[in-house]
């Protein structure tokens, strides 16, 4: 994420891109980035954390700047900041060429000048990004020269027919006395009659992911966002990890098709580009794709004046993967008495934070007062990890490692990602016609946290099933053997792959979702 100073940080900025040549394609082992204006020093704390904390690598990002007051040779300012481990030396010579000069009057030109950069094959941090801007303070776009603005891949901009999803939010719609998901904004009807309009012209509309055949394999590709869970991140003014949640909305979507996550790209936008903010925000992507163990492989920043309100921005995501043709899982095997495992969430994810930002509003409830029910840490300062806003910008799980575990030992026949439309709308979406999940709401015990809203927004028990996951991310159906299997396999074996899965139902006859109590 490129930075400038106060007097340009409005202006047009021109693409930023950073390339990955890996090994794995046959280039050599450098990453290239375009670099920014010498007006403001880079932060080395911000540099850090925009590479992942536990690689065993010497990589240095280095930060190279050329100014120059006329078209006239610039004058360089090198400067290196260490990341990890180790200090690489600074460029010994600056050559910019025409084309990577922007005019930024009346500041001269600012030359961005590509650096090599030494980096680990498998490190995550590569990006191709593009900043896009709309103005420059009171100057227009034509008194600049733009930069011819590569990606590192090209892509296509068609959505995939089977990826293709409706972006409201599920609501129950079954009355009760409490707050609804349509009450608060999110109209499933909307929704329904959406994918309707679209279903001749996207076939295959329904899965979690896109399907595309690629020799003997399929490349997975997903997209998703994280909805008005950005609210409280502006609210709390915490920027860190909402883009862990960004890259798990995808490629825990991905992965419920036994896909293993190859790369991710993201998009970033916003009125008014608050650098120090964004660079946060890609930290977190960052740690995002080092937990899935995928490549970010590019992005777009789009400042747009007036679209955003001040300090608001909005992301969505992109995941694609690769599985084999004869090993993909869509849940065509399913047949009553399978077992259903389910693994725990952290909280409430990314979805059905329009209901719960109504509930917060009904409630009176401040997002920093401490999450009724919780006891207070003992321990002085640490009240913070108990309020009602860290349990809810808790991110999201992200499930890769734990799938690819269980799917190279034993056979999963279906996956469900309990996202947007709780269990009663996601499970039934890996179940054949004719087939039910029978679902014992006693073998878990949800998260505070959802006690709480339901609670404090008078919601009903349907309402809540079908808006939020209510404790489990991600749910496997599999066989009464491989069930047995799975469970039999100790804490020790899931300590750094995360939640134990635990049963949580069995297939039976029938339609859509049971809820029961054993």
């Amino acid at each position: 994420m490129a930075m400038a100073a106060a007097a340009v940080r409005a202006a047009v900025w021109p693409c930023h891109h950073r390339w990955l040549p890996s090994a794995r394609t046959g280039h050599n082992n450098e990453s290239y980035r375009d670099l920014q204006s010498p007006l403001r020093s880079p932060s080395p704390s911000i540099s850090s954390s925009l590479l992942p904390r536990d690689r065993e690598s010497s990589t240095d990002l280095l930060f190279s700047t050329c100014h120059c007051s006329s078209s006239s040779s610039p004058s360089c300012s090198n400067r290196a900041s260490p990341v990890l481990r180790g200090l690489a030396p600074p460029p010994s010579s600056c050559s910019p060429q025409p084309q990577f000069c922007t005019k930024i009057r009346p500041h001269g030109s600012l030359w961005l000048v590509p650096v090599p950069i030494p980096i680990d094959e498998k490190d995550v941090q590569s990006r191709g990004r593009c900043h896009i801007s709309s103005s420059f303070g009171g100057a227009s776009s034509s008194s600049l020269q733009w930069p011819a603005c590569t990606p590192s891949v090209s892509s296509s901009s068609r959505r995939s027919a089977q990826a293709r999803r409706t972006m409201m939010e599920r609501s129950s719609g079954d009355g009760g006395t409490g707050l609804t998901y349509k009450e608060a904004g999110v109209d499933i009807d909307a929704g329904a009659e959406l994918v309707k309009r679209i279903a001749a012209m996207v076939p295959g509309i329904g899965g979690f992911g896109g399907l595309y055949p690629f020799g003997d394999s399929y490349l997975v590709a997903g997209t998703d966002g994280v909805g008005t869970k950005l609210k409280l991140a502006f609210e709390l003014d915490i920027h860190n990890t909402i883009g862990i949640d960004l890259v798990a909305m995808s490629v825990n979507d991905i992965v419920t098709s036994g896909a293993k996550p190859l790369f991710f790209l993201d998009y970033f936008a916003t009125s008014r580009l608050d650098v120090d903010a964004a660079a946060k925000v890609i930290a977190g992507i960052v740690e995002g794709c080092r937990q899935s163990d995928c490549a970010l492989l590019g992005g777009e920043t789009a400042e747009m004046p007036g679209f955003y309100a001040d300090g608001e921005y909005d992301l969505s995501g992109f995941a694609v993967g690769a599985v084999k043709r004869d090993e993909v899982i869509d849940g065509s095997g399913v047949e009553a008495g399978d077992i259903i495992l389910g693994l725990a969430s952290s909280g409430v994810h990314s979805n059905g934070f329009s209901l719960v930002r109504r509930v917060l509003e009904k409630s009176g409830a401040s997002l920093y007062d401490v999450l009724p029910g919780i006891e207070e840490s003992a321990e002085e300062g640490n009240n913070s990890l108990t309020t009602i806003g860290a349990s809810l910008l808790t991110p999201t799980v992200i499930y890769v490692k734990q799938i690819m575990d269980i799917i190279g030992k034993v056979p999963v026949k279906g996956i469900a990602h309990i996202t947007g439309g709780g269990f009663t709308d996601n499970i039934p979406r890996i179940l054949p016609d004719g087939l039910a999940a029978k679902i014992d709401v006693t073998a878990w015990e949800p998260p505070r946290v959802f006690q709480w809203i339901q609670q404090a927004g008078q919601i009903s028990d349907n309402e809540m099933r079908r808006t939020f996951n209510m404790g489990i991310g991600m749910a496997m159906v599999v066989s009464p053997s491989a069930a047995e299997e799975i469970l039999s396999w100790g804490p020790n074996h899931w300590q750094d792959l995360g939640p134990n899965p635990i049963q949580i139902g069995e297939v039976v006859p029938g339609n859509g979702v049971i809820y029961a109590s054993s």
